[in-house]
Formats: structure tokens, sequence, C-alpha cells
């Protein structure tokens, strides 16, 4: 849910400050995502006027303009075809970023004339998609020349994106915020009179003749359905304060009506929609789909319809998924001269039922599906009318209302003893009361019920009301009460598995991982990337979030991808928790890197990519950490089609027991998470690591060689496909008593090395016991080496 500070204030009599107000809304239990001020980004563009206009005197599309921004007028070469003498429009000096192309503003010579900036179109700016020509500003911008852009255009208004929970569904609009805010002590709720003076009030207008011709044909799946007609009208272009508001929320201004119908459901969190009535053939009737119907919605794509979804329709086709999205037939456009405005009530759980089967994720069925007010489709057609006819004119017929919303309100035991037995803390009952009374609740004057408002579906019970006190009061007003322990040392009572993910945590926040948590359900198309999910939720909450995950990656991939998009040079994730396989869950440590490895230094010049080295030395200190046996594990193949083959493996112990995944994943995962850069990952699994055989609770002693330890540099003439791995191993099997360590630090291909072969060079660690090696038995070893190495089809290099 996004708003901007301004739009707040329409609602909210307050002085705070946006970081006052966005401290407090995370308080009550509306996090804050993020909080952007869209001018800072357009901070050094100005108004400016173009004096005079030349051609270019080496190119036909260009001119050569003389612009006005406040100082000196500046040369620039412009290409836009609507540049002229004589208009307004916005300027980037030398020095500005562009955000649309991204890239900063030089003085340049263009085709050998000097630019000093250059004229901007809309989209170069970001503030849409027009880029035709350059931003006309229009004779009213003439007293503004020179002042920056933002600040002319009201682009300075702070924008809020806020987590709405789905048990908050009053929340939906920028009224329900405001109400919260006010209930917290951080101003006034303005009556919605003095909220929509200026667009015209909130009173019904005057009507003429009877309503429009409706009926409601599926009581359940629509209890009630209002709707009134404006004809003579002209659907213009939205005034700006409504225009700035829509696209600061990322909802691209259309035209007044197709407006009129975005701010009512982002402001009062009411969606509504709007007809052409020369478009319709006859009255309009909420019924069921008919089984092979079909609709082309607003959004240009076709759906086909069962009978388990509402729709409305007139006696010739589909003209709308109930709750979800209009249809294209009917919609409005510039030639339109009268509508129909639909305002109805529909079944939350239909809406959702078959938002998930279609798979529409719309605004309205956003609300509808949380359970919009059922109260106020009076209020909400009355004020849409009255912005219709503000705005376009037109004369409003009178209001046809078929069916009853369900509006009764419920009751439920108000008692003020149980902030302090449930929330453990003391808050007196006037107190609570007018809390409660704040957020719209209506307490008896024997302080032992509570009548609901009709815009909190969420609220049951008397717990309800205890957690509604507490948010509001403060949570970080709770006491931190520890629980009663008793007497003497305790015992130990986490499980070995516990240990090992407490552990297993800690060795990844230190290696620079930083944790996180994802959803354990995802879509379909996700999990066959990963093999498929045979858990699939009966009731999910989207068809997003459908089956429960065969893997961790889906999540921390888009998590990853959300970083990058947000600037993060390099993303270093984990995340410890379930996959869900067959029949049974199985814990999981999984981690992404993204990014760059290393950044540009003097030495290199660039930065440095994550590579599936980067994840096998994960892979290993973290297995190390677990307590695995990480010398004996063997380095093989077969990761899974989700990896870059050549680019991954398995480590294991013994042939058929895997303990970890780890690499490059495959471009074709990538690509469907819109990941463009590389990405290394591990996946270690934890069931898959033996556990270790109780040694009490003391550690061994430490005791460190007396004797210093030999090395020894061999290198071998090998087969090219043959990997490293299996030379160490064979190495260190060759005298498991004196061989300590074995590692890889050279290969070499090339002159005098044979076709087909390569060297390997290996550093082997000898450590004596109680007494040095002698020659003879550091000879003996060296010979062991050998001979175990040819095994693997190894010779000693000359």
């Amino acid at each position: 849910m996004k708003f901007t500070l301004g739009w707040l204030k329409e609602h909210l009599d307050t002085d705070a400050d946006i970081d006052a107000i966005g401290e407090a809304l995370t308080r009550i239990g509306l996090e804050v995502e993020r909080i952007e001020n869209p001018g800072e980004k357009l901070a050094d563009f100005r108004v400016a006027k173009v004096l005079n206009a030349q051609p270019h005197p080496d190119a036909d599309k260009l001119q050569v303009l003389s612009v006005d921004a406040g100082g000196d007028p500046l040369q620039v070469v412009c290409g836009a075809p609507n540049a002229r003498a004589g208009m307004i429009g916005v300027f980037g000096p030398p020095g500005a970023y562009v955000p649309g192309p991204a890239f900063e503003l030089k003085i340049a010579q263009i085709r050998g004339v000097t630019s000093h900036g250059m004229m901007c179109s809309v989209r170069e700016l970001e503030l849409g998609d027009a880029h035709e020509g350059i931003i006309e500003l229009g004779e009213a911008a003439e007293g503004a020349i020179g002042v920056p852009y933002s600040d002319y255009a009201g682009l300075t208004d702070p924008v809020i994106d806020v987590a709405i929970t789905p048990n908050r569904q009053d929340c939906m609009g920028v009224r329900g915020i405001a109400r919260d805010l006010a209930a917290a002590g951080l101003g006034t709720l303005k009556p919605l009179t003095e909220v929509y003076a200026k667009a015209g009030g909130t009173e019904p207008v005057e009507t003429t003749g009877d309503g429009p011709d409706i009926r409601i044909e599926d009581s359940e799946g629509c209890p009630a359905f209002y709707a009134q007609s404006v004809s003579g009208v002209g659907n213009c272009e939205s005034p700006s304060w409504m225009k700035r508001r829509l696209a600061a929320i990322g909802q691209r201004p259309i035209s007044a009506l197709v407006d009129i119908t975005n701010f009512v459901m982002n402001d009062l969190g009411r969606p509504l929609h709007v007809y052409d009535m020369a478009k319709l053939d006859g009255g309009l009737v909420a019924r069921k789909a008919k089984p092979g119907e079909q609709v082309l919605a607003l959004n240009e794509k076709t759906y086909a319809l069962d009978d388990s979804m509402t729709v409305i329709a007139d006696g010739a086709q589909v003209h709308g998924i109930g709750g979800i999205m209009g249809g294209e037939d009917s919609g409005v456009s510039d030639m339109t001269s009268d509508v129909l405005i639909e305002c109805a009530y529909f079944d939350p759980d239909r809406i959702a039922r078959t938002g998930q089967r279609l798979n529409i994720p719309s605004d309205a069925r956003q609300r509808f599906e949380r359970g919009v007010d059922p109260a106020f489709l009076e209020e909400g057609l009355a004020i849409a009318t009255r912005l219709v006819t503000t705005l376009c004119g037109g004369t409003a017929s009178g209001i046809t209302r078929a069916g009853e919303p369900p509006v009764e309100k419920r009751s439920v035991a108000f008692r003020p003893d149980m902030v302090r037995t449930l929330g453990g803390i003391d808050i007196d009952t006037e107190t609570q009361r007018a809390i409660l009374d704040r957020l719209g609740f209506e307490i008896d004057a024997e302080n032992t019920k509570s009548l609901v408002p009709t815009w909190r579906r969420d609220v049951t019970g008397p717990a309800d009301l205890v957690e509604e006190v507490i948010r509001i009061h403060g949570i970080d007003q709770v006491p931190s009460t520890p629980l009663p322990r008793p007497a003497g040392v305790a015992q130990p009572t986490a499980t070995w598995e516990q240990k090992l993910e407490r552990k297993l945590r800690r060795a990844a926040a230190t290696r620079g991982f930083h944790e996180a948590i994802t959803w354990s359900f995802i879509g379909e198309s996700e999990a066959a990337i990963f093999g498929g999910s045979n858990w699939t939720l009966a009731n999910p909450i989207s068809e997003d979030m459908k089956v429960m995950r065969p893997s961790l990656l889906p999540g921390l991939l888009t998590a990853a991808q959300r970083n990058l998009a947000h600037s993060e040079d390099s993303v270093r994730l984990f995340e410890l928790g379930r996959r869900y396989i067959g029949d049974s869950e199985h814990p999981t440590l999984t981690l992404v890197m993204a990014g760059d490895a290393a950044p540009r230094s003097w030495q290199s010049g660039k930065s440095r990519g994550f590579d599936g080295y980067d994840a096998k030395a994960a892979a290993l200190a973290l297995l190390e950490a677990a307590g695995a046996p990480v010398s004996n594990l063997l380095v093989m193949g077969e990761a899974g089609d989700a990896w870059h083959p050549g680019r991954s493996a398995t480590l294991r112990l013994g042939p058929k027991n895997v303990l970890a995944t780890f690499g490059m994943l495959h471009p074709r995962v990538l690509k469907a998470v819109d990941l463009d850069v590389p990405v290394a990952a591990v996946e270690i699994f934890l069931d898959a690591i033996p556990e270790k055989r109780s040694q009490g609770f003391l550690r061994p002693a430490y005791a460190p060689a007396q004797l210093q330890a030999v090395t020894r540099d061999f290198a071998f003439l090998v087969d090219a496909d043959l990997p490293g791995d299996a030379l160490i191993r064979a190495v260190r099997g060759a005298d498991k008593k004196a061989i300590v360590d074995a590692r890889l630090f050279d290969v070499f291909t090339g002159p005098g090395v044979d076709e087909g072969k390569k060297s390997l060079a290996v550093e082997v660690t000898l450590q004596p016991g109680e007494k040095s090696f002698t020659d003879e038995e550091l000879k003996a070893i060296g010979d062991k080496i050998v001979a175990s190495a040819e095994k693997q089809g190894a010779t000693l290099r000359g």
C-alpha cells in the first residue's frame, strides 16, 4: 500500500514529520517497507524556456536552442520534434544524472556544436512512458523559470510504502491508515466532508429520473449491487492534484473517469467500476458465469469462466469479473458521454477462489478478498458520482439499490483485565476505552461489550480487542519478563539437531552471509524448476504460493534479485529452513552469492564475480563447522537440472550419501527470477550429516605436535579429465599416520606436457610423532605416495 505524506495529511491533521510517521506506522503494526522522495533524483533539473531555435548546421533532425534556465542563456542541441522558440520545458544541466537512460550529462560536442545539457522528455525523467518529444509545461510556468522542476511539479512529497498484513483490510486505503495514526496520538482524523470539500463534498448530488437497470441473480457471490448513471459527461484529463497522487504510487493517470475510480480505491479502500453505457446491451446483472463463457479483461487478456465465478453481464455478454477486473468491451474512452458507476459488495471467499483460479492479481481483488466495508456502499457511490459530475460534468440519475450488504454489527465481549493477563501490561479501563473509541469501536456503559465497526472484519473475540489496545499503546511498552527458573544448574535440553542449526547459523554469519527468512510455499512454476512439489495447499494465499517448496533457492533468489535491484553490489544470503520432498520435510542450509565477490582494486582494475570455487569453499567450511568428516568427502557430479552443467558438483560421504550441492546455477533458473548476473549457491542437507558419537561434556585436551612438520612437493602427469580431488585422496591415503594434509597448488598444460595430459602439483604435509623423520623414512613415504598416485593413472613428472 503506497501513499504520499501530503496525501496522508489530507485525512490526518498532524504536525508530525515523515520520520515520526514512519516510526509510528511500524510501531502500531503497519510495517514500513521503504520511504522514498521522488523529487530527490530530479533535484538538478530546472524549469526552462527556449528563447530561440535554429537548425543544426550539420544535421537535418537536430536544432540548436538557446535556453533560459534562470541564468545566462545556454546553448543546447536538441532532436525533439516539438522543440521551438517560446516553449517552456524541463532542462538538465551538465552534471545532472538522467534516471531514465541512466547517464550523467556532460558538456558535449554534437556534430561540431557544443551542447550544455539537454531538454528532457517524460520517459527520460521516469515520469511516464511518453518519449515522442520534450516536456511542455505551458504558459502557466512562465513565472517559474529557473525553479527546480521537482518543486514546481510537486514531486517532493515523500512516498511511503507500507506492508499491509492480510487481516488489516481497513488499511487498504489512506483513510484507514490515518485512522490508526490518529488513534496512536499522531493527530486528529479529519471528517470526510472536510477531506472532499475541494472535490465537491460527500453529499449525494441532485438527481433526475430513475436509476439504471441492474439486478442480482447470484446473491451469494454479490449480496449488494448499487449503481448510478451520469449522462452528458466529458471524459477530460484529471486535475493535477489527482494525477500527481496516482503517479506517485505508480499508477499511470489515464482519464478523469478511470482516475476517479483508482483514486477512491486507494484513498478510501473502496473499489468501483465505470461502464460506458453506449456499449451495453440492456441492463446489468450480477450472476454466475456460464461454463464456456469468456471475457476480454481490461488487461487485454481473455479469461475462460466457469459457474463458480460471479460476473457482471448485460443481455449479450460478460462485462466484468465481479470484484476483480472489468471488461475491455465496456471500458470508457475519450468519446464516452454516458456512464454507469458500479459500487458493489462481493463475497471475500468467492473473490479469493476466483482470483486464484484465474491468476489475476488486481488491486480490486486485493481489497475485496480481504473484505471491504459493507456499510460504505451508499457513501462511496455518492463520493464517486460527485467527483464525476464535478470534474466531467453531466447529470446524475437516481440510485438503484439491488440486494442488501451484510452490515449488521458484531458484538464481542470487552474484558479490560485481559490486557494484563494476555499482554502482560497494566492499562486502565478509561485509556482502553479511549483507544478503542478512536479506532471506531463502541463500548457499552458497563464496560462489558463492544460493537465492532463494519470495516474490521478481522475482530471476532475479546483477544482481538486486547491486540488493538496493546499495539496502539505500544508493544515496546510491554515489559520483558523472564520465565521462572528452578534453583540449581539447568540440564541441557537442546537436541543435536538444534545445536547443529545454531552452530551453522553462527558459522554462516561469520563468513559474511546475511540470514534471510522466505516463504515456505511458492508457485507451481517455480517448484517445477527444482523438481516439482508433492505438497499442494488446499487454500493458498495466491497462485504464487500454492505448493510447499522443494528447495530454498526460489525464495533466496527472489531476495537476491530485490537486493541487486536496490543497488547492492554484493549479495550473500543464507537461510536455514525446511524443504518438502516426497512425504517428508528435510532441514537444509542454503546459501546464494550474487554480484561482486571482490570490489575493484588497483591490482585488477575491475571487480570479480562469484564462481563455483567460492561456493565450494563455503560448503566445505560450513560442513567442517557442522562436524562432518570433510577430509573423507568425495566431489562428484549430478548436482541436478537447476545447476550449471560442468560448473557444479556434489559433496558426498560415500557414493550415495549426498551432504551438499554447490556451484553455479543454470542460466535458465536465473532467467526465471529475472536475474542477469551469475549466481553461486550451496545447499547443505543437514539430515545427511552423520551425528557424532557423544564424548561427554568435556573437550579433549589441546595437544599440539611437539616436532616441526615436513612438506614435500610432487608433480604428477595425469589424464586431462582426471579430477584433482581423486589424486589428492589417493595421496592422503598413501600413509594415513604420517600424512596430515595434501593440497593441490598448481595445474599446468603446455610445452613439455603431452596432448591429453596435464601436470598436477601437490604439496604434502608430513607430521612426525615421537621423533623426526630419517631420510630413509621420508623416501619410503614418498615411494608410497608415488605408488598410490600411479593407481589413479598418474606418473611422477621428471
